[in-house]
């Protein structure tokens, strides 16, 4: 009886999470520069993984500040004149800061100045302030933001690895997002 307990707690961990802790790489020494969509580490030295319950919990209570990290398509440089461009629309978790572009592994100094700045408008300056850095699961680029926030001197974050892909699965509520602008750009 015991064993088939056993078993039936290991087949539905293996279903709740089909990547298993120690399927998952370990944690590097610095930024992860390629392959970004590929089994993420189940740590982040010196931040709170979170779960989607842990998420939605700071969520509803309006205890931290939610940060995307996701990719925006660049528009395509040689569309023919008059071609009309609708970039992909991206749901993120409502009342987020999507600040695009800024997981990589190497930042252009314009973007790091992007990341560094938008983090500290987020925060209102605090480093204590909850930030709370998703993308999507699997997904390396919340992985570094949130590695890059650390060293930026922000103690309390929380990098959410499972990001819209979770939220959704949970039927918690989407919302269409914008950017954050850049410097010289209008929202």
């Amino acid at each position: 009886m015991k064993r088939r307990l056993a078993n039936a707690l290991a087949v539905a961990l293996i279903i709740a999470d089909p990547v298993c802790a120690q399927d998952r790489p370990e944690e590097p020494a610095g930024y992860r520069t390629d392959n970004y969509r590929t089994p993420v580490p189940a740590t982040l030295a010196g931040a709170r993984v979170l779960t989607t319950e842990d998420a939605e919990a700071i969520w509803h209570a309006k205890s931290g500040v939610f940060i995307d990290v996701l990719p925006r398509a660049p528009k395509p440089p040689n569309l023919p004149k008059g071609t009309v461009w609708r970039d992909k629309p991206r749901l993120n978790i409502p009342d987020s800061v999507w600040l695009p572009d800024t997981g990589y592994g190497k930042l252009a100094v314009a973007t790091e100045d992007y990341f560094r700045q938008g983090l500290a408008r987020a925060s209102h300056g605090n480093p204590a302030t909850l930030l709370v850095i998703y993308c999507q699961e699997d997904c390396w680029m919340s992985w570094n933001a949130a590695k890059r926030a650390l060293s930026y001197g922000y103690r309390n974050v929380a990098w959410y690895p499972d990001g819209t892909d979770g939220w959704e699965r949970a039927n918690l509520p989407l919302a269409d997002a914008q950017p954050e602008p850049r410097l010289g750009e209008e929202k």
